[in-house]
């Protein structure tokens, strides 16, 4: 794999089998969605790492339009799935997540952070004046919610009940166990997609400071020594690049 001529043929089978990986992996991702599954998550990481190592060949073929061009595309399709299935996991009452027996784990901070990937421009009190009315509603009625549980969430026959089955409150006590899971999940989907966004900048900066990708790679400290606790390499270009998010 020394030499050119055999990367570049290697990459260039490899992208087919990305390619065929995204074709089978967004309808399966779509499938779950729809079925509101509980392992649609798993789907969208392979999903992520099919783009991302369909990515990593263009930029292996040195060709860096091609690469952006199927960065933005598979940035457009995994965020708009991303953002259907946290919708999804947020629940008919997203105040749910902000239930007093959450207090040390879910805080308004947090749910502003989702709300924020939505929509950047609000602010903690924009989120808490959006979540009044379903805070009131949940203490009326604590169990209206648990009967739109999707099963992402939970499943009705998971939950042990009676002679007739789980009544609402088996069934909130369940699903108040699993929330913090889920919020845990759904932090962890906008981190992951906010990371497949951001390689994107990574790529226009290999290509607009006009470098080669094996160059990039090997870009090294310009001093010799290093603290012993050094975890980054700052690149700090002559003049500022210009540098876009798309998604």
């Amino acid at each position: 794999m020394m030499k050119t001529e055999n990367r570049r043929s290697s990459a260039l089978q490899a992208i087919n089998r990305f390619l065929e990986a995204e074709h089978i992996y967004t309808e399966l991702t779509d499938i779950e969605i729809e079925q509101q599954s509980q392992i649609t998550d798993e789907y969208l990481l392979t999903l992520s790492l099919a783009y991302i190592a369909e990515v990593r060949c263009y930029l292996e073929l040195e060709e860096h339009s091609t690469a952006m061009r199927r960065f933005q595309e598979g940035a457009k399709l995994i965020r708009d799935r991303t953002g259907k299935y946290i919708e999804i996991l947020s629940t008919s009452n997203h105040a749910v997540y902000l239930q007093p027996q959450f207090k040390d784990t879910i805080s308004l901070r947090k749910m502003t952070r989702i709300y924020q990937w939505f929509h950047p421009d609000l602010d903690e009190n924009d989120v808490f004046e959006i979540l009044r009315e379903n805070l009131f509603k949940i203490a009326i009625s604590p169990h209206e919610w648990v009967e739109s549980l999707p099963p992402a969430i939970l499943i009705r026959d998971e939950v042990q009940g009676g002679w007739f089955g789980p009544s609402h409150e088996d069934l909130k006590k369940e699903a108040d166990k699993r929330l913090p899971k889920i919020f845990e999940l759904i932090e962890s989907m906008i981190e992951t997609n906010r990371r497949f966004e951001a390689y994107q900048t990574e790529v226009q900066a290999i290509s607009q400071l006009g470098i080669s990708f094996h160059e990039w790679l090997k870009l090294t400290p310009s001093t010799e020594t290093k603290p012993d606790d050094a975890a980054f390499m700052y690149i700090i270009p002559s003049t500022p690049l210009e540098l876009q998010m798309y998604s």
